[in-house]
């Protein structure tokens, strides 16, 4: 069986990219989304039927979106570990109740940066996701809960068009909020 080849390079970027998470958008999990989604050249650019999406806001440096490609010369395995941290300041009763219903499960969450890029972590398998809560020693400290999540699939977190972000027909970002 011969594998996939490489068809193209790829020259420096200019410099007009910047890091960071803007937000987090987090699904239940849904077994038959990946095998409904319409994927075109590693881009999620439809669904079949609308995914109600939580949104979740998030600032500062402490927020991160990491992919790690893993691979095994011995066993012949390839897979992508997706993982992310993100912070929530305060504390409060909501917050606890859902982000331990997060935790039970295992939820599909995307992934908006900065550069108006939204990746879906978890998107055949769902995350693992951790949570934190913490109260710091100092009247500066973080008062809030640190969240982790790792998702692994057989492929990158795959991009999604954003013009089926916060789309009724494509992932349906919904009003529900907590406001501590």
């Amino acid at each position: 069986m011969a594998c996939d080849i490489i068809d193209s390079g790829r020259t420096e970027a200019c410099k007009d990219g910047v890091g960071g998470v803007r937000n987090l958008y987090v699904a239940n999990f849904d077994a038959t989304l990946y095998d409904t989604a319409t994927v075109t050249l590693d881009e999620i650019t439809a669904l079949a039927t609308a995914v109600d999406v939580y949104k979740f806001e998030v600032r500062g440096d402490s927020n991160t979106f990491e992919e790690t490609n893993e691979n095994s010369r011995d066993n012949g395995t390839s897979y992508f570990v997706q993982s992310g941290t993100f912070s929530l300041k305060k504390q409060d009763v909501a917050s606890t109740r859902l982000l331990k219903l997060m935790s039970f499960g295992r939820p599909h969450i995307i992934v908006e940066d900065y550069n108006g890029n939204f990746r879906l972590a978890g998107f055949q398998n769902g995350c693992e996701v951790s949570v934190g809560t913490t109260t710091g020693g100092a009247m500066g400290d973080l008062n809030g809960y640190n969240i982790t999540f790792e998702g692994m699939e057989k492929a990158p977190a795959s991009f999604i068009d954003s013009a089926i972000m916060d789309d009724a027909s494509g992932f349906d970002v919904n009003a529900a909020v907590i406001n501590p």
